[in-house]
């Protein structure tokens, strides 16, 4: 085999470079329709918009490029689905001042719950209190109702099941079956459970996609799942339970994306009409 000459390999690497630059700092919005069982009428259309997995990552000054990305789109609420730092070296800042832009853009409740990484060195509740402290509210194995029009939708949050704090029959607890349930988690690997239990929707996080995402296999390894993991990316349905897994937003490990972009998610819940059917794919 020809030795590849010293241009050639420049100008690979001249057209590689710029790629993985995008890869890792163009941001997509991805956008889903849910169809909900009992969805009341005032919740027609209520739209989340979920992020993941920051890990310590900046996007302009205070977060000022992912806020244009979603300023001028619609939504009620904002679910943070863990690992807003990298354990080993946390820097929670990007992820505080990420929030205060987005409430100062567009003042939403804003429902989070910890990840692996967050927990790591055991700064999960130092971090939930500036979390709490930025406007977020906690969910540690809890949930918490949104009324409108006396009719109501239950937002219920894991704590990190990578880490074994999950307690899902505990922050089910007080949720009624008949009302929509959408739980947030870091991990999605708590999708067979939450069939199980009836819940409407489950956003999840962790997997970065698989962060170096393959051709129709998607992703080969995530760490603290495994090797192929069922549940890697994007939307699945078993029943009339949904699970999203959101892309995130940046890196654990190699600072490095390959057919993964990171993304922020609008999720959007329409009433189910007759059979629970296929949600909508992204756009």
């Amino acid at each position: 085999m020809a030795a590849i000459s010293r241009r050639m390999f420049l100008m690979g690497s001249a057209s590689l470079f710029p790629y993985l630059y995008l890869e890792r700092l163009s941001v997509a919005v991805r956008r889903y329709t849910v169809p909900v069982r009992q969805l009341p009428a005032a919740f027609e259309g209520f739209t989340i918009l979920h992020l993941s997995d920051l890990h310590d990552k900046e996007f302009g000054t205070a977060g000022e490029e992912l806020v244009a990305l979603v300023q001028q789109e619609h939504y009620d609420v904002i679910a943070v689905t863990g690992d807003l730092v990298n354990g080993y070296r946390p820097v929670l800042t990007p992820a505080l001042e990420l929030l205060t832009s987005l409430r100062r853009a567009a003042d939403r409740p804003v429902f989070a719950v910890l990840g692996n990484h967050d927990w790591r060195l055991e700064r999960g509740l130092e971090f939930a209190q500036r979390l709490e402290e930025a406007g977020a509210q906690m969910l540690f194995n809890s949930a918490a109702p949104l009324e409108r029009s006396g009719q109501r939708l239950w937002i219920a949050g894991v704590d990190d099941p990578i880490t074994g704090r999950d307690r899902l029959d505990q922050a089910l607890t007080g949720t009624a079956a008949g009302e929509p349930r959408v739980l947030l988690t870091h991990s999605p690997m708590l999708f067979p459970q939450a069939t199980q239990l009836g819940l409407d929707l489950l956003l999840a996080g962790h997997t970065h996609g698989g962060q170096i995402r393959l051709p129709i296999v998607g992703a080969a390894y995530v760490p603290r799942i495994g090797f192929f993991p069922p549940w890697d990316y994007g939307l699945f349905r078993n029943g009339h339970t949904t699970l999203i897994v959101s892309g995130g937003l940046g890196e654990s490990g190699l600072p490095i994306r390959i057919n993964i972009r990171p993304e922020l998610a609008l999720v959007t819940l329409v009433n189910a009409t007759g059979s629970p059917g296929a949600p909508h794919l992204p756009a």
